[in-house]
């Protein structure tokens, strides 16, 4: 027998005892009741009493169970029991017995099982008792929830209570006990999480290791101050050295964004107070108008070696601070910078610091023009200063102006152009201050034809490309050894400087050129899929005159051709890649660098790279002394599944000539779906006898937190790995 009801006590009497057809309870206004039961029986103005299969609906809210109470004076309770089943939007509650007031949606279940749902995250379990503190609050006693499918158990916490409360997305656990596979392996007092996966203010899961320093352990806290700005303070102790404060503060606004980030430490290694500071701004003022800064500063030489990992070894020498406003003149850019360096280096002196610019001034544009023609700007005035060397102002202007004619068949570019140096140096020792100027007309032509055909390549139809291209320079010579040099260097022989007027980076030397560069490329691509299944090239610069430009005394003199160089890749198949180069000398008959790669990446999960590289020289530690060897380098690296839920992972960086690894990485993964453990081991090199040894851990709870960085370190180590929880 159905009954419907209002939330109102007057409508709730007028109804109660009246059979509705199930299909009018569709047509029945927002907050109606309706109660179907094998037995109903109730007086009008009081209350309700439903047994036997009973279903109480309203709007998007459903209540079954074997016997229900409806109390309408009682603002509107319903005592329901045995087995009751309430589905709501983002809630599903199954108890022995269910309190509840749909007037004020507050009650309470005893014996629940319950998942509650919002955005992506489910967090699910049971509870001795299960309070209702409105809508879409919920307050746990006696609790083991997790976010695994139904039925997984796989991980869960144990709590006396826990908080969830959707409407600040926040859940908070109280005396909480981590388990995996049953096994108890966290406590903690008190912990939060969000409850669909998002941002959040309050304790993260810590983040640790043991190494060279003992147990180094952070455990972050993090404050999510508004959509557009946080931060996170992290303590960090390191048994070998002490307690570490660090804090990072984020902001991004409309025309804004930036970064501040520090590490504070009283090392009782050293009895010293060491830190850094990093700081990153950019702000777009007008359309036209942005501005910015970007930098580091440490306290000491060591700061890296002693505190940081394998990325910031490779690349601390140096730690740039800047500061520039650029205005965007639609043709080009104006840009003003002020750049200094702090160089990590002991007892650093002369080239070895580089030189700071205060300020340097640039002004760099181009157009395209009609028929083909086209004009660059390539301009700067800079203040060049430095604690020992030669000290001055450098103004530099590089105008050209090309012209290109483009077919199906191929193309040619001319291109003229003239670069201006004028020099204000200061007096140095008993050197007086002097002003030089020189002037050095460039032209060059760029020019490639464009050949294809049908043809097979391992037995299925491609099309085969063949690219010759000819590239002539002619640079007058000038005497520049009385130039200091501020900011240029030897550019490594590659595929690029093939193509390039200048061997030099920077602006302090140009060198003499009258050469022609001759290069083919040839490529096979898949009719089918498209892909580049092979592309190989080869390229060699012939010389017509001696380069009498030199950067420094006793260069060595280049012979009449270059070295050769040969480049060979693609995409063999869908999951293998090759890459490699090799510079050969046939003036010496020999190699002078090469390096192959080759990547297999079937699918996610599954990726091996072997590479070997050799170059002509290596700093390298033999029995004590540092020497000059050849480098011949293998690095492999891998991530391959050795049970469905097991992968290992690894990576090793061994030098033949060193007789030892520089880099070396192992460790493993699980993945047990719902949640994912890893442990890596590494050991590499921070000085030319010294080595920092490390084991990271990481643990990731599905859709509800994680603990530990280990996935940062083998996305840097390992060509191709991807996440297996993704």
């Amino acid at each position: 027998m159905p009954a419907i009801f209002r939330p109102t006590p007057l409508v709730a009497a007028l109804a109660a005892l009246f059979l509705v057809p199930p299909a009018l309870a569709d047509a029945l206004p927002a907050g109606s009741l309706t109660v179907t039961a094998d037995e109903l029986s109730g007086q009008m103005d009081n209350e309700l009493k439903a047994r036997g299969n009973v279903v109480a609906i309203r709007d998007d809210q459903t209540i079954t169970s074997d016997w229900l109470n409806y109390y309408v004076k009682r603002n509107e309770l319903i005592e329901a029991g045995d087995r009751v089943h309430m589905i709501q939007p983002g809630s599903d509650i199954l108890s022995q017995k269910l309190d509840y007031s749909m007037a004020s949606q507050q009650g309470r279940a005893d014996d629940a099982v319950f998942a509650f749902q919002q955005g992506k995250g489910v967090l699910r379990g049971k509870s001795d008792e299960l309070k209702i503190l409105g809508d879409k609050h919920y307050e746990l006693k006696r609790t083991t929830v997790n976010t695994c499918d139904p039925g997984d158990e796989s991980w869960y916490l144990k709590a006396t209570t826990v908080d969830a409360d959707y409407t600040r997305n926040v859940g908070v656990a109280r005396n909480a006990r981590l388990y995996l596979g049953g096994v108890p392996v966290l406590y903690t007092p008190w912990m939060d999480f969000p409850l669909d996966g998002g941002r959040k203010s309050g304790l993260l899961f810590p983040t640790f290791s043991v190494g060279s320093d003992g147990l180094d352990i952070t455990t972050p806290y993090y404050w999510n101050i508004a959509p557009n700005y946080d931060a996170t303070i992290f303590p960090r102790y390191i048994a070998k050295r002490g307690l570490m404060l660090g804090g990072e503060f984020r902001y991004l606004q409309p025309g804004y964004q930036g970064q501040m980030y520090t590490e504070q430490i009283e090392d009782k290694e050293t009895d010293t107070h060491r830190y850094l500071w990093k700081g990153q701004h950019q702000q777009q003022i007008s359309p036209e108008l942005s501005w910015g800064f970007d930098g580091s500063y440490v306290s000491d030489f060591d700061y890296f070696d002693d505190f940081s990992d394998r990325l910031a070894q490779v690349s601390s020498d140096n730690l740039e601070r800047q500061a520039w406003a650029s205005y965007n003149l639609g043709w080009g850019a104006a840009t003003i910078r002020a750049q200094r360096y702090q160089t990590l280096i002991e007892n650093a002196r002369g080239g070895v610091i580089p030189y700071a610019r205060l300020p340097q001034i640039t002004l760099n544009g181009g157009q395209n023009l009609p028929e083909g023609f086209a004009w660059n700007l390539q301009s700067e005035a800079t203040r060049f200063s430095h604690p020992d060397l030669q000290e001055g102002d450098r103004l530099m202007l590089n105008p050209s102006l090309s012209w290109r004619a483009d077919a199906s068949w191929g193309y040619i570019q001319p291109k003229l152009g003239v670069n201006f140096r004028q020099y204000a140096l200061d007096s140095l020792g008993s050197q007086a201050a002097r002003n030089e100027s020189i002037t050095t007309p460039t032209f060059s032509v760029d020019s490639g034809l464009y050949f294809e055909r049908e043809s097979e390549f391992a037995g299925s139809p491609h099309t085969q490309t063949l690219e010759p291209r000819l590239y002539y320079v002619k640079i007058p010579y000038r005497d520049q050894a009385s130039l200091p040099n501020f900011d240029s260097s030897i550019n490594d022989f590659d595929w690029t400087q093939l193509f390039s007027e200048n061997r030099y980076s920077g602006w302090d030397r140009l060198n003499e050129a009258n050469q022609l560069t001759a290069a083919v490329t040839s490529s096979y691509i898949d009719n089918d899929s498209g892909l580049e299944r092979l592309r190989v090239g080869i390229g060699q610069r012939v010389y017509f005159s001696e380069d009498r430009v030199k950067l420094y005394p006793g260069e060595s003199v280049r012979d009449n051709v270059s070295d050769i160089l040969a480049t060979v890749g693609g995409d063999l198949t869908r999951d293998l890649r090759l890459d490699g180069a090799i510079q050969y000398n046939p003036e010496q008959g020999r190699t002078e660098k090469y390096n192959v790669a080759l990547r297999y990446h079937p699918e996610a999960g599954k990726a091996l790279s072997l590479r070997y590289r050799y170059d002509p020289d290596e700093l390298v530690e033999v029995n004590g002394t540092a020497v000059n060897y050849p480098t011949r380098q293998i690095e492999l690296a891998g991530q391959w599944p050795i049970t469905r839920q097991l992968y290992g992972v690894g990576r090793v960086e061994y030098s033949l000539a060193a007789k030892q690894a520089f880099d070396t990485l192992a460790g493993f993964e699980y993945n047990a779906g719902c949640w994912t453990f890893r442990m890596v081991g590494q050991r590499f090199v921070t000085d030319i006898d010294e080595f920092k040894t490390s084991v990271m851990f990481q643990l990731e709870l599905k859709d509800m937190s994680s603990f530990g960085k280990v996935t940062d370190t083998l996305r840097l180590a390992i060509p191709g790995y991807s996440k297996t929880n993704e």
